[in-house]
């Protein structure tokens, strides 16, 4: 596919993924405060990374991207919940996400945290609720199994936690992987093995995909670690410095910026050899990718 196919195939993914959010909320008889507060900030923008890494590795297996796209919201709403408790007083106290003021500097903060609360449960909904035509109810579990894997106490809040617990300390290389292959690798490596879980993909080709998405996903977060420093407050939507003000450790902190950009080029170069081997149509996915590498928010 040439270049321009593929940001309009994205560019057009996108687009249903954010009409599609806020109707999900919209149908809930919940009271509106709590809608609001949840459509807030879903609707905040945002790259969208990882629905689209799910709808993209549906059509990599030749699938109909519209049966994932319950999967793929329900992914964006846990995103969403993580990042309204991030930015509480109790963890990283932002004022500022994508360049709007953060959940609960509107809503305050117990309204913040239930619809972040609301926001977890939600997803899970979502996928019990799928059309059992196109998802049986054998995939349904597995889906909703591995989700709760990948977001709870043995993905991303396990990282959550073990990165609480490493501010002011020097962590090893390995220990700093821990944290973010839970923290952010975890649920993004969960948006590529849903799809290749949709789409019936053998064992082999599943371990593959984890690979690659494991790959990813530290990359993910190595340009997150670079872009904390290098980039600007306008483009990622928050203040810079804030890793160095919070005494976290990161890739720069660890490494040197030189050695922490050189991760980054490995990890890039390990999931773009691995995505090319799995025999499917990977194009989307290795755009997606180079883009991780070289995003500016």
């Amino acid at each position: 596919m040439l270049v321009h196919d593929i940001t309009h195939y994205l560019s057009s993914q996108k687009q249903k993924i954010e009409q599609v959010l806020p109707l999900y909320i919209d149908h809930l008889q919940a009271p509106s405060i709590l809608k609001d507060a949840m459509n807030y900030s879903l609707e905040a923008g945002g790259k969208r990374i990882r629905p689209l890494l799910l709808l993209s590795t549906l059509k990599a297996f030749n699938k109909e991207e519209e049966m994932g796209l319950p999967v793929a919201c329900a992914i964006e709403m846990i995103h969403t919940y993580s990042l309204i408790h991030d930015d509480l007083p109790s963890m990283d106290n932002d004022n500022l996400r994508r360049g709007k003021p953060t959940n609960h500097i509107i809503f305050g903060e117990a309204n913040a945290i239930l619809a972040g609360d609301g926001l977890l449960t939600y997803s899970f909904q979502l996928i019990a609720d799928m059309n059992e035509e196109l998802v049986p109810p054998s995939t349904k579990l597995k889906l909703i199994t591995e989700l709760a894997k990948a977001a709870g106490a043995e993905g991303m809040v396990g990282g959550q936690v073990a990165d609480i617990e490493g501010e002011g300390q020097a962590l090893t290389l390995p220990e700093l992987e821990y944290i973010h292959k839970h923290k952010t690798g975890k649920l993004l490596a969960y948006s590529i093995m849903a799809g290749g879980i949709m789409a019936n993909a053998s064992a082999e080709k599943l371990e593959m995909l984890e690979s690659f998405a494991l790959h990813l996903g530290l990359a993910f977060q190595i340009r997150d670690d670079i872009l904390d420093i290098e980039g600007s407050e306008e483009a990622i939507g928050k203040p810079v410095g804030s890793d160095a003000t919070n005494h976290k450790n990161t890739y720069p902190s660890l490494l040197t910026m030189s050695g922490a950009k050189a991760k980054l080029e490995y990890h890039i170069d390990q999931a773009m050899t691995t995505i090319k081997e799995i025999g499917i149509e990977s194009e989307i996915l290795e755009y997606l990718c180079q883009l991780v590498g070289s995003r500016q928010n």
